[in-house]
């Protein structure tokens, strides 16, 4: 069965609090990424996604150039323990509602999963293998 730890993102990309959400809707969409991890101080605080930028800024009319992504972030980040299996993390995810996983060691965040990465497993998985005869 394979883990969370297999197929998560290490290094996810992280951002201050103090980021307006035009800047983090503009580093996800350079860097291709659908969140980020937000920080305060060198602790993490939360994290911010499209979702959020979409549902909480821009359809709310705010300025994107003022509003910080703190205010618009999901804290605290729900998380998932590595050894545990990527079913585990799709089933989380649903309960949650959510489209990111924070991945943790020990108590350490140490990666990222998102519905992304999930469906990417899946469908890596589930593909035929062409035989030849």
């Amino acid at each position: 069965m394979s883990t969370v730890g297999q197929i998560m993102r290490k290094d996810p990309k992280r951002i201050p609090y103090t980021t307006s959400v035009r800047e983090a809707a503009k580093k996800m969409r350079d860097e291709r990424i659908g969140s980020l991890l937000v920080e305060k101080n060198g602790d993490l605080v939360g994290i911010v996604t499209d979702t959020d930028v979409v549902r909480r800024a821009v359809a709310g009319g705010a300025d994107l150039n003022t509003l910080t992504v703190q205010d618009i972030m999901t804290s605290p980040i729900a998380t998932i323990e590595v050894m545990r299996t990527v079913q585990d993390a799709h089933d989380m995810m649903g309960d949650l509602g959510v489209r990111h996983l924070g991945v943790t060691e020990q108590g350490k965040l140490v990666g990222l999963i998102s519905v992304r990465d999930l469906l990417v497993f899946y469908k890596r998985v589930s593909e035929p293998k062409i035989m030849q005869d």
